[in-house]
């Protein structure tokens, strides 16, 4: 227990103590001051006053000095926590010349010797240093408990003292990877001084008194000073690593709380707040930039753990820039370019680490925890009621336009750290201004109409980026996370976007600037951008109601009409309007209802005009879907494409050579055969007039080679192909006979490859004639010729048609010597390399795939005398190679391994031809199929064969 002390005992005391002129007597004395219990706030302040003049303020290193200054500082601080002090005008100048005194010092301290004498004066000095924090934080929170004062000495003082407790805490921490064995202890000090001061910034905003100048600015004074060092310490930390990871948190939270409380109490900010966000946006992106350099070069892939421990606190960094934009919207809005070239990216880091395969489990947990954190960056500017409305439109202007100077790049392909050396336009954040893009429509029902509505108008924007091919590439490949853990792909991600976006703004005023996006792009040339276009219209018309999708179908079926009066001509164009709008109306009637596909019907079938027919036969050559009519409509349709079909057809002999140039000229046929190529339309055709037709087509053609008749040739072979009772007539054979010489004499090779896609179609159809297998019979020889003719063909495309066709013609056909319709240089038989070394197992692994696609499921005894067949002469070919064999024993023992070299490649190959076969007659037995009525040597002889060829492969292997 402290004992009360006498008046004259404290004032004997104080006297002895100026007297003294021995530091270690002064000390005692002190100390014996501090053993009293002095609660008089007079004798406490002159106590102080005393102890202030006294307090050692030599910077050198002397034990004796800091034991004087601790005991100084023990003194005041048990008056500091008595409850009866009041004496501040006399406690802070003791404070603030004990804090100038630490943070010389601990220089000094921290540059000595390591000698007995420095060893002692370092701990001690670092246990001042601890009760000088200690001591600064009472001093904070006893300003805390008090009003603030009015008193412009009082005022100066405080400020003065903060502003050196800010300064020792910084320094202090600063240093705290030097200080040994006291550093934990300082860092724990000097963080309960740091909440200390944002406690006391807190309060003085709390207790704002305006009617007095000098109190408001007196507040603003130690709260900015309070946030610049805060500002100061939480970049210091963030750079230290994870050694002072709760500095960076107790400075940043506090940065955040004294800014909110500036703006709540209505208090002028006379500090650059943009450059507070610039410097929590540079923390993440040099924590990403840092990551982008390393994880490339590591051997394994990123883990979880390693991905979550960089984006965590740049997370951190980007929340405490979003809780300072939301509160100070206009000083963003003077950075938000710099705001926003954050965002895309950290966006377009997120794509390019999921292009590699180990890093994209670090792609994912960046979409996870960044991506929703980094688009709030950009809400938060959007969504603030205090920024202009022409501010939100320019910065999304400024996103989203294609009016920008494109800057030099400076990036590296292959080097993802160079992404965060980029500017604003540069190609490869495309990708990330397009994810954002898709962010903002994913978000619109968050944010004002005003905003929606600028985010319509940059819907074009959106297809513009889409064209570039590195853009384009990308949307298609690249997997976006979607939900739960699952990911689609870029595309998808773009279409949801837009559909959500859409819904939003139905039945708002927007709605009407977002249809009008959908119809100017309903002629998009690009085929990526015309399909999300037509996509979203199916999407609206499929969610729409009755009346809009009838308003929709009539404003399309009008502005059909009044293109077709001045394109008329182009309906046979396939890239023309009209077939193009048709192409859309189409796709949209696709995916309505009955009524408004009798709707689109009935408009354009009003009358028997020109006009009509150029809008039927457009619509109908785009796939309009009949079958979706109601019957009394379908039927209508039907009987009209047969009609004109035929009127065509018996009209055609009459036509002048000047009417072939007519755009209209021949639409029927174009049309049936869109049709029934769709098998909407069946016709019965007993007069067998298209096949007169397609005769009469290849003669014009030979006199007078204009491409018109053999585009229209090429229809009535699509037509025929599909209907099979058409090769049982004997005008088949006329026009197999001319289709041959039209295609084996003719030298414009270029000009007929047009019709052999629908060629290969009719050909396969040959498989329901009956054949006479013998080469005067010149149905057959052209038949032969024309496969041969299409085999041949180099093109992929053609190759595989051909390949198709031919699977068709041989599961269904009545000839057993299908090798006849083989060509020895059949195009898929070519090495792909090469192009030219003839492998005869590609066309068969080829032909064997297609075949199985067509093959009936029932076998019968055509399959095993085909067999019966094979196997005979697969018992001539061994006969030639036994023979082969046989002269080999008589060579040289080097050319022997030559030649058998050869022979043991052809038998392994017929080896494997017979296990085939050996399994079809396995099947056929399975089948339990009669054999009766065939040789019974065949499964001996067949047996035979693949001993014979297992012991040739043995001796030559």
């Amino acid at each position: 227990m402290k004992r009360k002390p006498s008046v004259n005992e404290i004032q004997r005391l104080l006297d002895a103590i100026k007297a003294s002129d021995v530091v270690e007597s002064r000390t005692k004395l002190i100390s014996e001051l501090g053993e009293l219990d002095v609660t008089d706030e007079n004798e406490q302040a002159s106590i102080l006053e005393c102890l202030t003049t006294f307090w050692e303020d030599f910077t050198c290193l002397d034990v004796s000095q800091c034991m004087l200054n601790k005991s100084i500082l023990k003194v005041a601080t048990t008056y500091l926590e008595s409850d009866t002090f009041k004496c501040l005008t006399q406690l802070l100048p003791l404070g603030t010349k004990a804090t100038i005194w630490c943070r010389k010092h601990m220089k000094m301290t921290l540059m000595s010797t390591d000698d007995s004498q420095e060893e002692e004066h370092y701990a001690l000095f670092f246990q001042v240093l601890l009760d000088m924090l200690c001591h600064s934080a009472a001093v904070l929170s006893t300003l805390t408990k008090h009003p603030v004062s009015t008193g412009k000495e009082l005022m100066s003082m405080i400020e003065t003292s903060i502003l050196e407790i800010l300064n020792l805490t910084k320094d202090s921490i600063l240093e705290v990877k030097r200080i040994q064995t006291f550093g934990s202890e300082v860092l724990k000090a000097s963080q309960v001084v740091l909440e200390a001061l944002i406690s006391l910034s807190k309060s003085y905003c709390n207790n704002l008194n305006s009617d007095y100048d000098d109190h408001v600015n007196h507040i603003i004074n130690i709260t900015k000073s309070t946030i610049q060092n805060l500002v100061d310490l939480g970049v210091l930390a963030a750079n230290a690593g994870g050694n002072l990871v709760t500095v960076l948190n107790l400075s940043w939270k506090g940065v955040v709380t004294l800014l909110q409380q500036f703006k709540k109490g209505s208090l002028p900010v006379n500090m650059n707040i943009s450059e507070i966000i610039l410097s929590l946006i540079s923390l993440a992106k040099g924590s990403l930039t840092c990551a982008s350099q390393t994880w490339p070069s590591l051997m394994e892939p990123v883990s979880l753990t390693e991905a979550k421990r960089i984006f965590i606190p740049v997370k951190f960094y980007l929340i405490n820039a979003a809780k300072i934009i939301s509160h100070y919207p206009s000083q963003a809005f003077l950075i938000f370019k710099d705001i926003t070239l954050c965002i895309i990216t950290i966006l377009t880091f997120r794509i390019f680490l999921s292009k590699e395969e180990f890093l994209k489990s670090a792609s994912e947990v960046l979409a996870e925890i960044l991506e929703p954190t980094s688009i709030h960056l950009l809400n938060s500017l959007l969504n603030s009621t205090q920024l202009e409305q022409e501010h939100k439109h320019q910065i999304l202007d400024f996103l989203f336009s294609d009016e920008k100077e494109k800057p030099v790049s400076t990036y590296v392909p292959g080097d993802q750290s160079t992404i965060f050396s980029l500017t604003f336009g540069s190609k490869p954040l495309l990708l990330g201004q397009l994810s954002l893009f898709v962010n903002l429509l994913k978000n619109a029902p968050d944010v004002e109409d005003d905003v929606k509505l600028e985010i319509a108008k940059k819907m074009n924007w959106v297809l513009n980026i889409l064209i570039d091919e590195d853009v384009y590439s990308s949307v298609l490949a690249l997997q976006v996370p979607f939900f739960h853990g699952f990911n689609q792909n870029m595309f998808s991600s773009i279409l949801h976007a837009m559909k959500t976006f859409m819904l939003v703004v139905s039945s708002t005023s927007i709605q009407e600037e977002f249809e009008s996006f959908l119809l100017e792009n309903i002629f998009h040339p690009h085929h990526l951008c015309w399909e999300i276009v037509m996509e979203l219209w199916c999407f609206m018309i499929r969610h729409s109601e009755t009346e809009f999708r009838n308003e929709i179908i009539d404003k399309l079926c009008i502005l059909l009409r009044t293109i077709s009066i001045s394109s008329w001509e182009s309906v046979l164009n396939h890239n023309s309007v009209v077939r193009k709008l048709s192409r859309s109306i189409c796709r949209v009637v696709t995916h309505g209802s009955e009524s408004m596909a009798d709707r689109a019907f009935n408009f354009i079938n009003g009358d028997e005009s020109k006009l009509s027919s150029v809008m039927f036969t457009a619509l109908v050559m785009e796939g309009f879907p009949l079958n979706l009519l109601s019957n009394k409509v379908k039927s209508v349709a039907k009987e009209r494409i047969v009609m004109e079909y035929f009127q065509f057809v018996d009209g055609f002999e009459d036509y002048e050579l000047r009417e072939c140039g007519s755009g209209m000229f021949g639409a029927p046929v174009f049309a049936l055969s869109a049709a029934v190529q769709s098998l909407q339309v069946s016709i019965s055709d007993t007069e067998m007039k298209t096949i007169n037709l397609s005769i009469s087509l290849i003669n014009k053609y030979k006199t007078t080679t204009k491409n018109h008749y053999l585009n229209l040739l090429t229809e009535t072979l699509s037509i025929i192909s599909t209907m099979k009772h058409l090769y049982t007539s004997h005008e088949i054979e006329t026009l197999i006979l001319h289709l041959h010489t039209l295609f084996t004499s003719n030298t414009s090779t270029t000009t007929l490859s047009k019709c052999k896609p629908n060629l290969a179609a009719f050909i396969s159809g040959l498989a329901h004639t009956q054949f006479q297998q013998t080469d005067t019979n010149p149905k057959f020889s052209a038949s032969c010729q024309l496969f041969h003719m299409l085999l041949q063909e180099r093109h992929w495309a053609l190759s595989h048609l051909a390949i198709t066709a031919f699977g068709y013609f041989s599961a269904r056909t009545n000839c057993d010597e299908l090798w006849r319709f083989m060509p020895q240089d059949a195009a898929l038989s070519f090495d792909l390399e090469s192009g030219v070394y003839a492998d005869s197992e590609r066309f068969m692994s080829e032909f064997t795939l297609s075949f199985e696609k067509v093959v009936p499921p029932n076998h019968g005894k055509n399959e095993l005398a085909l067999l019966v067949k094979e196997g005979l002469l697969l018992r001539n070919m061994m006969k030639e190679k036994m023979m082969i064999v046989d002269e080999c024993d008589k060579m040289e023992v080097d050319e022997r391994r030559r030649v058998s070299d050869g022979v043991r490649e052809g038998v392994e190959k017929l080896r494997d031809g017979l296990r085939v076969m050996a399994n079809g007659v396995m099947l056929l037995r399975e089948n339990r199929f009669d054999f009766s009525d065939f040789d019974g040597e065949f499964l001996t002889h067949f047996s035979n064969i693949q001993d014979v060829v297992g012991r040739i492969v043995f001796e030559t292997g």
